[in-house]
């Protein structure tokens, strides 16, 4: 996982794009080619107006490889307008109301997300590990990607919440 003492009044990589400040959670995650999956995402669940919106938000984005991990032909069933509910609650779980930077999120933190179900925290040093509902593991491999009306933390699976 990226150093979380660096500095990040410059921006984070991510995808090979530089995540600043200056930009609202989605005008920074468009840019990422490692998150090309959950844009897709995002816009077919109508959430993109909600996540330019001021919030602040703690975004636990998962890359296209994390998706990948899906069984075949989830994300292409998800994305179908009849299946914009179930896609919504998935994404609406990685959302955090707040802006939580990586030094913020303490072992056993338990995270109330804005589908209203919860993650648990889990720290061993640098690294931050999250647990989903259904006992699925994320870790965030690139943390404090600071937006102007929030911050993204890159994790490696995506979490499922129990409904």
């Amino acid at each position: 996982m990226a150093d979380m003492n660096m500095s990040k009044s410059a921006g984070v990589m991510v995808g090979g794009a530089m995540m600043t400040a200056d930009k609202d959670i989605v005008d920074n995650a468009v840019n990422s080619s490692d998150h090309t999956t959950l844009v897709a995402a995002v816009k077919a669940a109508d959430l993109v107006n909600t996540l330019k919106s001021d919030g602040p938000f703690t975004v636990f984005a998962p890359t296209n490889a994390a998706f990948d991990k899906l069984p075949a032909g989830t994300v292409n069933t998800l994305v179908m307008p009849e299946n914009k509910a179930t896609l919504t609650t998935i994404l609406t779980y990685h959302v955090v109301p707040g802006r939580l930077l990586a030094a913020d999120l303490k072992d056993g933190q338990t995270l109330t997300t804005v589908q209203g179900e919860t993650l648990m925290v889990h720290r061993t040093g640098n690294m931050v590990m999250l647990h989903d509902a259904k006992g699925g593991k994320a870790t965030v491999t690139v943390a404090d990607a600071v937006s102007k009306n929030g911050v993204t933390h890159v994790i490696d699976t995506v979490l499922m919440p129990a409904k």
